[in-house]
């Protein structure tokens, strides 16, 4: 599917039976050959605008998978960068991405660690300078959202960051509009005839819900227009970059 190299239907089909964490092991060798990894203008645009927020020495890439946000990380924190998943095989394909600082001319790039954990209970004490997130948040339902930034808020420094970007949502009527709402019922009618459950309903990432869940986590926070990625019709972004900072 998507590509000769991507998952086939029936790949997907097991996948999609699957719960979220045995799916993703069994889609990670072939993730980066499907539109669900998040484009690299995508990660472009928000490098460029971090880039303006820092300097950092630490960053933390929340929700890993094969490590496309270690990649923007490695870009802009000096140190370390540590990517977190609870997906085994995601932190296999990421790991082989990304070669351990020993195999690089030293002082070129930050050291790079993996950590197996959920995202909902992470492991660390405030360490970081700057987090990050892509394309991970559909998989968490709305009542868990608050307990996943406190999490974030904890990892960081005071003065950390937690940013990610997020999209204007389609214009109601349009094909993308019913296409996300098509995927939604899919997969609610799946989850009501189906376990384990595949939480993945990215329709409930509303921006103003986002908003006042960092606030209540201890964030003060600001948006960014990505300029690089466009405006719609009427002169709004297509993608703002939401920058929450530990106070």
């Amino acid at each position: 599917m998507f590509t000769e190299q991507g998952p086939t239907v029936r790949e997907l089909a097991v996948q999609a039976l699957s719960s979220i964490e045995r799916g993703y092991d069994l889609l990670a060798p072939k993730f980066d050959h499907t539109p669900y990894r998040t484009p690299d203008r995508v990660l472009d645009a928000v490098t460029d605008e971090v880039r303006r927020l820092g300097p950092f020495d630490t960053g933390l890439d929340v929700c890993c998978g094969t490590g496309a946000g270690v990649g923007v990380l490695r870009q802009l924190c000096r140190e370390r960068v540590v990517g977190v998943d609870f997906s085994a095989g995601m932190l296999a394909e990421a790991r082989a991405a990304f070669p351990p600082r020993g195999e690089e001319r030293a002082g070129e790039a930050p050291a790079v660690d993996w950590v197996r954990a959920d995202a909902r209970s992470l492991p660390f004490a405030p360490a970081f300078d700057l987090a990050l997130s892509f394309g991970a948040f559909g998989h968490f339902l709305p009542a868990e959202r608050f307990g996943l930034f406190a999490e974030v808020h904890g990892s960081l420094r005071p003065g950390g960051q937690f940013v990610f970007p997020i999209g204007a949502p389609p214009p109601v009527g349009s094909r993308a509009y019913w296409t996300l709402l098509g995927f939604d019922v899919a997969m609610r009618v799946r989850n009501a005839l189906w376990r384990p459950q595949f939480v993945m309903y990215y329709r409930t990432f509303r921006l103003g819900d986002v908003l006042e869940d960092l606030t209540r986590a201890g964030f003060a926070v600001r948006l960014t227009p990505l300029t690089e990625l466009g405006r719609r019709p009427d002169g709004s972004p297509r993608a703002r970059l939401v920058v929450a900072t530990r106070e």
